[in-house]
């Protein structure tokens, strides 16, 4: 699950669709399998174990590519915006590498060792598999073609920053998956959360940027900033990624959270002496990912995993709060060294 949602999140920018939509529909048909149900003791067998896992996958991988969360745009946009500051894809990627590897690598180790299934082995799945994976057939011409041009919009985000911009890049691929019929145009404009997700976008960027041309934002990082007053620079930007991660217990939505506290946080930064404004920004934008992991409503897919009847309240909120604290600890110690040592 990890390998997966690994593989689809550079081209996938909606965490709900690919996690919610593509991952979970398959791994919904794995705990049945082990006789593990939803709603029912027999739960902990291995479904709440996936579930997890899942989730806290997806978390992750959301953080590690820019274009692996359609807010990462929204808050690159902001942080340009509000800060000056242009932040690209390669540079994301190196800036998070190191803390998203060590993660996606201890995931479902650390979901064994913290919330272990019962079930420890099985030849169950690969069988299971093997029998899907005969009833689907060979790759279609349609298939092929959507994923050489999956491939081309991403060589395109990664490496033609000086030919086109990310935006040009992706409706050049989306016309070409028309031309050579990937997709119809009822297919396009069917996609009623792509639609919503575009004129949100809009609208929240062009609002924001009131905020600060009005002076609102301004005035509340000076009274934020009055109360970091005397600190290093260093602790500054710790406290600023403390408030901007666990903040998020406050947020349903990680496209709110972007518009509300990215800009003001980046302002505060900006009163503080010595605080590096590039490292500053690029963390409060790496952290929307994993800050996902902290309750059930706090990323796009949460609720789908929520809902599954194999993560009990209790248990969820637990778990997130446990993982809260091992992502933002991981990124604290690991990331914003390696930020400031490669900006």
């Amino acid at each position: 699950m990890t390998i997966v949602d690994t593989l689809l999140a550079p081209f996938t920018p909606s965490n709900t669709a690919r996690s919610g939509g593509t991952i979970y529909p398959v791994i919904r048909n794995l705990p049945p399998l082990y006789d593990s149900k939803p709603n029912d003791p027999s739960m902990r067998r291995v479904g709440s174990y996936i579930m997890w896992v899942a989730i806290a996958a997806t978390c992750v991988t959301s953080s590690m590519f820019l274009t692996g969360l359609a807010p990462n745009l929204l808050a690159v946009e902001l942080v340009r915006k509000t800060a000056n500051i242009e932040l690209d894809w390669v540079g994301w990627f190196m800036a998070f590498a190191p803390v998203g590897i060590l993660l996606l690598v201890l995931v479902p180790l650390l979901v064994y060792w913290i919330y272990p299934p019962e079930i420890k082995e099985g030849a169950e799945v690969p069988a299971w598999a093997a029998q899907e994976l005969q009833k689907m057939g060979p790759l279609s011409s349609r298939e092929i073609t959507l994923g050489i041009l999956v491939v081309i919009a991403l060589l395109l985000w990664i490496f033609g920053g000086e030919i086109m911009e990310a935006t040009t890049a992706a409706i050049v691929v989306i016309a070409l998956m028309l031309i050579l019929n990937v997709v119809t145009w009822d297919d396009i404009t069917a996609n009623k959360a792509a639609w919503n997700t575009l004129a949100w976008f809009a609208t929240l960027v062009a609002l924001a940027d009131g905020l600060t041309r009005v002076g609102f934002v301004k005035w509340f990082a000076e009274s934020v900033a009055g109360q970091l007053s005397g600190v290093t620079p260093t602790v500054a930007i710790a406290a600023l990624l403390l408030i901007n991660f666990f903040g998020h217990y406050l947020f349903a939505s990680i496209t709110a959270h972007v518009t509300a506290m990215i800009p003001v946080l980046l302002a505060v930064g900006s009163t503080i002496p010595g605080v590096n404004m590039q490292t500053l920004a690029l963390g409060l934008c790496l952290q929307l990912g994993i800050m996902g992991i902290v309750t059930p409503f706090a990323t796009g897919p949460s609720p789908v995993y929520y809902g599954s009847g194999y993560l009990p309240a209790a248990d969820y909120w637990r778990l997130g709060a446990i993982f809260g604290v091992i992502f933002f600890a991981a990124f604290l110690v690991i990331g914003v060294p390696w930020m400031l040592a490669i900006r």
